[in-house]
C-alpha cells in the first residue's frame, strides 16, 4: 500500500473515531453506518483524482461535488433532477430540515431520536468534517492542522453531551488524530529514506525498515495538551433544548430581536415535581373574587407534529410597556381588568415566567424578553424565575355562548397555522373527532362536545397508573384505552379539534391554586396542569377543560350560559403545609399519589424515545457492551504487545543458552517456535543441520539486543541503528547514566552480537536476559514516574508492531504476485509441452 493511501484510509478512519463522540446525542446509532458508507466514498473519489492527478483544487472541488450529490441522493431525491442533480427545490428542503433538526435539538433530551432533520446534521456534518480532513491531510499532505476540524468535531458533540462517557470518546478520538499523524509522518519521511531500522526482510531474516515518529508524537501531545486545556477555559455556555442537561435553555436575545428556542417547558416543570410531598412554588394576591379562572398560563405549545405538541421557534423583542390586544379579540366582549401580584419561590426556577393570560403589562425585573404570538414571557442568557415578585396586569375576558356560537371563520393565517395536522396522525382521530361532533352546527358546538366527551360522556378515566404509548398512534390508543393524564387529554383533544378545522394549540401552566386564610393564594407543584386553547375570531384563544376532575369548567361551555353569572369557586386545594394523602381526590390539584407516579404535568408530551413496554434490546446492550470493552481495551493493546513480545525474546534467549554442550540449537519440529515478526529464532530447539543451527543462534542473539535497545528506546534513548552495536552499547550507557555494573551488562550483550555476527562458530552465551533485566531496572530507577507509567502503559517501541503489520502485508502482496504470475506461466508451458509431444 502506498503512503498516500494510508494516509487516505487514516483520515477517514480519524474523522469516524471522532465522529463516535456524538453516539450518546442520538438513538439509534445507525446514522454512524451510513456516515462511513459515504465518507468512505468521499475519500474513494479524493484517492482517484490525485491519482490521475487533478489540481489539488479541482480534487477538493470533485469531492465536495460528489458529497452534495451524496446527499442529495439520501435526503432529497425527491427534488431534485434525476434524483441525484439538486436544483434550487433540493436546496429549499435541504434549509427545510436544517430547519426541523434544529427545532429537534431543542426539543429534545439526550439521546434524541433520530429524525430527518438530525440525520442530515450528523451525517452532513461528519462528510464536511471529513471533507476539511481529507483535504489538509491528504491533498495539501498537512496533517497537524486537520487536528482543528477534528478537535471541533469532538467539542461539539462534548459540549452538547452530559459528560459521563466524555473520557471515553476523547480516546477514541485522540487515537483517532495521532494515528493520522504517524501516517503522515511515515509517508513524508519515506521519501528521504529510513533513518533507522534495519536491512529491508531478506534472506538473513532481519526487520524491515522504519521510520522515526518523534515529529508526530510531539505533534500529537501538543493536540492532546490543548483539547485537554480548551474544555476547562472560561468559555461561552451554550443553552437550549440538547444543549443543556435539563432541557430548559432558551435562546439568546437582545433589545431589537433574537429567537426563543422551541424547548418543551415541561421538561424542567417534571423534573420540580419529582417529589414526594407538594410544595408551594407560587404565591399571588389578586383582584378578583373569582378565582375560578385563575389559571397561570407558563406558554402554549402550537407546534404539533403526530406525536407530541411543542411550541414553535418564536422571535422575541424587548418586553413593552403595554402589550397589544390579544389577537381576534373584539370590542363587543365582555372584560374586565384584574391585577395579580406573585411571588415565586427561590426553589422554583422556570425559564418562563407564569402569568395570568391574556396579559396587558408586566412590572418584573431582570432580563427578560416578550414573545408576541404567545404573548409570554421568557428569560434571557439564564434568567429565571426563582424568588422574583412581579405584578401582571391581564383581562379576565367574558365571552357569551352566543359569541362563541356565531363566530366568523378564522383568518387564513390563523387557519393554516393553527390547523395543520401531519400524515403520520392516525385516520381514527379524526374518524372519531366526527363522530362525536356529529350533528354540531358550529365550531363553539364541535369544541364543547368534545370537551364534553373526554371530561363527562366519554368514559374516561384520569388514572396515573396507565401506561401510555408512544408514537405516531399514542393518541389511538389514548382514545381506545380511554385512561391518562391531563397533558393526554387537552393533546387529544387539540389534535381532534384541528382535524375538523378549528385552530387549537395546548397552554402549559398552573390551575387555580388554594385560596389562604391571609387572602392570598398558594399554587403548588401538583396545580400544574394543561390545558387545550382554541381560537375562535372576535373572541380570540379561548380555553377548555377535557380533563375530569381538573381544573375547572369555563361558564361559556355550561347550558344556558351567559357568561353573567360567577360559577362556584374551585374546591381548595390542599396547603403545601398539610398532611399528604394517598386518597383520589376531585380537587383541583393531584392527589400524592398521583404525585408520586408523575401524574398531572408529569405526563409529559408522549416521548417517541420511548418505547411501548419495552427496555433496551438485548443486541444494542451487547453492541454497547462489545463497544465499550474494545474502547477500554484499545489504549491497553501497545502494553499488552510489549509485555508479549519481551516475553518471547527473553524466553528464546534463555533457551538458546541453556541447549546441551555442543548440541547447536535449532526449530521445533512442528514448526511453532512462538515467534513474532522481528523476532529471529526459535523458542525450543532440537536436533537440526549445523547451518540452520548457526542461523537460529545468531537470531536468538539479535533478538536480545533488540530487546536491550527497545527496552532503553521506552525510557527515552531512542535506537540508532547507524551505529555498530559497540557504539551503541556505549551510547545506552552514556545517555543512560549507567553505573559500571551495569554498563559491563549493556557491553556483553553488544559483544554477543559481534561474536554471532563476525565470528566463523556463532555461540550463544548464557545470561543475557538476566543482563537486558538488570539494564531495564536500571532505566527505570534514573526517570520519573512519568516516564515509568509511560514506558508501561504507551512504550515507545510499540510502534514496531505497526511496521510488522506492513511488512507481513507487503511480503503477502509479492508472494500472491509471485503464485499469480506462476500460474499465469503454467498454462504457456504445458500447450508447449503437448505441441512438442
Amino acid at each position: 500500500m502506498s503512503g498516500r493511501a494510508r494516509l487516505t484510509l487514516c483520515s477517514a478512519a480519524a474523522t469516524l473515531m471522532a465522529s463516535c463522540a456524538l453516539l450518546p446525542l442520538v438513538t439509534p446509532a445507525t446514522w454512524l453506518l451510513q456516515a462511513a458508507f459515504l465518507l468512505a466514498i468521499q475519500s474513494g473519489v479524493g484517492a482517484a483524482t490525485r491519482r490521475v492527478p487533478l489540481a489539488r483544487p479541482l480534487t477538493v472541488a470533485a469531492q465536495t461535488l460528489v458529497t452534495l450529490v451524496l446527499l442529495t441522493l439520501l435526503f432529497a431525491r425527491e427534488h431534485a433532477l434525476a434524483g441525484l442533480i439538486p436544483g434550487p427545490e433540493a436546496f429549499r428542503h435541504f434549509g427545510d430540515l436544517l430547519q426541523a433538526g434544529t427545532d429537534d435539538v431543542g426539543r429534545y433530551a439526550i439521546p434524541a431520536p433520530l429524525s430527518d432533520g438530525i440525520r442530515l446534521m450528523v451525517i452532513g456534518g461528519v462528510l464536511v468534517i471529513g471533507l476539511a480532513v481529507d483535504t489538509l491531510a491528504v491533498t495539501y499532505r498537512n496533517a497537524a492542522p486537520a487536528g482543528l476540524p477534528l478537535l471541533a468535531l469532538y467539542s461539539v458533540a462534548a459540549g452538547l453531551s452530559d459528560g459521563a462517557t466524555d473520557w471515553l470518546w476523547f480516546l477514541v478520538a485522540a487515537a483517532g488524530y495521532l494515528m493520522l499523524l504517524l501516517a503522515e509522518g511515515r509517508e513524508r519521511l519515506s521519501q528521504w529514506g529510513r533513518v533507522f531500522g534495519g536491512a529491508p526482510r531478506g534472506a538473513g531474516g532481519q526487520p524491515g525498515p522504519v521510520a522515526p515518529v518523534r515529529t508526530g508524537r510531539r505533534i500529537g501531545m501538543a493536540a492532546l495538551g490543548v483539547a485537554l486545556v480548551v474544555p476547562l477555559l472560561p468559555l461561552p455556555a451554550i443553552q437550549g433544548g440538547l444543549l443543556d442537561g435539563a432541557g430548559t435553555g432558551v435562546g439568546a436575545g437582545n433589545g431589537s430581536g433574537g429567537t426563543i428556542s422551541a424547548v418543551n417547558p415541561l421538561v424542567s416543570l417534571r423534573d420540580s415535581l419529582n417529589v414526594d410531598e407538594d410544595r408551594t412554588v407560587l404565591t399571588l394576591r389578586t383582584t378578583t373574587s373569582n378565582i375560578s379562572d385563575m389559571y397561570l398560563r407558563i406558554v402554549s405549545l402550537d407546534d404539533f407534529d403526530g406525536t407530541t405538541w411543542k411550541p414553535a421557534k418564536r422571535h422575541i423583542i424587548a418586553v413593552p410597556d403595554e402589550f397589544p390586544t390579544p389577537t381576534g379579540l373584539g370590542q363587543d366582549v365582555k372584560r374586565t381588568e384584574v391585577t395579580t401580584r406573585i411571588a415565586a419561590d427561590a426553589g422554583y426556577g422556570q425559564d418562563w415566567l407564569p402569568m395570568p393570560y391574556p396579559p396587558s403589562s408586566v412590572q418584573i425585573k431582570g432580563n427578560w424578553r416578550y414573545e408576541p404570538v404567545g404573548m409570554t414571557l421568557v428569560g434571557d442568557h439564564g434568567q429565571k424565575t426563582s424568588g422574583k415578585t412581579y405584578q401582571v396586569t391581564s383581562l379576565d375576558v367574558q365571552p357569551t355562548a352566543e359569541q362563541l356560537a356565531s363566530a366568523p371563520e378564522a383568518p387564513g393565517s390563523v387557519k393554516s397555522t393553527y390547523t395543520k395536522v401531519p400524515d403520520s396522525l392516525p385516520a381514527v382521530v379524526a374518524q372519531q373527532a366526527r363522530e362525536i361532533t356529529k350533528g354540531a352546527t358550529s365550531d363553539y358546538e364541535k369544541a364543547v362536545e368534545l370537551q364534553d366527551y373526554f371530561a363527562v360522556t366519554g368514559g374516561f378515566e384520569y388514572d396515573t397508573e396507565v401506561e401510555v404509548g408512544s408514537g405516531p398512534n399514542a393518541i389511538a390508543r389514548f382514545l381506545k384505552d380511554k385512561q391518562g393524564f391531563c397533558v393526554h387529554f387537552s393533546f387529544a383533544m387539540a389534535a381532534m379539534a384541528r382535524t375538523l378545522g378549528i385552530p387549537a394549540r395546548v397552554a402549559v401552566g398552573f390551575a387555580p391554586g388554594s385560596p389562604q386564610a391571609d387572602g392570598s393564594v398558594a399554587v403548588g407543584l401538583k396545580d400544574a396542569h394543561a390545558w387545550p386553547e382554541l381560537y375562535f375570531e372576535g373572541v380570540g384563544w379561548t380555553r377548555f377543560e377535557p380533563t375530569p376532575t381538573r381544573g375547572t369548567t369555563p361558564t361559556y361551555t355550561l347550558p344556558d350560559s351567559s357568561g353573567e353569572t360567577v360559577p362556584d369557586l374551585p374546591q381548595a386545594s390542599r396547603s403545601a403545609d398539610a398532611a399528604p394523602s394517598t386518597e383520589p381526590s376531585a380537587s383541583t390539584s393531584c392527589s400524592a399519589q398521583d404525585k408520586k407516579l408523575e401524574g398531572c404535568a408529569a405526563a409529559l408530551p408522549l416521548d417517541p424515545t420511548e418505547q411501548d413496554g419495552a427496555g433496551t434490546p438485548w443486541y444494542a446492550i451487547a453492541g454497547w457492551t462489545l463497544l465499550g470493552a474494545a474502547a477500554l481495551a484499545l489504549p491497553l493493546l501497545p502494553m499488552l504487545w510489549r509485555l508479549r513480545r519481551r516475553s518471547v525474546r527473553l524466553a528464546s534467549a534463555q533457551h538458546s543458552a541453556s541447549s546441551p554442550a555442543g548440541a547447536p540449537p535449532g526449530r521445533r519440529k512442528d514448526g511453532d517456535d512462538g515467534r513474532q515478526p522481528g523476532d529471529p529464532g526459535p523458542a525450543v530447539l532440537l536436533d537440526v543441520p549445523p547451518q540452520e543451527a548457526g542461523e537460529a543462534t545468531v537470531g536468538h542473539v539479535l533478538a536480545v539486543w533488540r530487546e536491550l535497545t527497545d527496552t532503553a528506546w521506552d525510557y527515552g534513548i531512542e535506537p540508532d541503528d547507524a551505529l555498530t552495536p559497540r557504539r551503541a552499547a556505549a551510547r545506552i550507557v552514556r545517555i543512560g547514566e549507567l553505573d559500571e555494573t551495569v554498563g559491563r551488562s549493556v557491553h556483553r550483550v553488544a559483544g554477543a552480537v559481534e561474536q554471532v555476527l563476525f565470528a566463523p562458530q556463532p555461540r550463544a552465551e548464557a545470561g543475557l536476559a538476566d543482563d537486558v533485566r538488570k539494564v531495564r531496572g536500571a532505566l527505570r530507577e534514573r526517570v520519573g514516574w512519568t516516564t515509568r507509567v509511560r514506558a508501561v502503559v504507551a512504550p515507545r517501541s510499540a510502534i514496531r508492531a505497526v511496521w510488522d503489520l506492513n511488512d507481513r502485508w507487503t511480503a503477502l502482496k509479492a508472494s500472491w504476485a509471485a503464485r499469480l504470475a506462476t500460474l499465469v506461466r503454467r498454462p504457456s508451458g504445458q500447450q508447449g509441452q503437448q505441441q512438442s509431444g
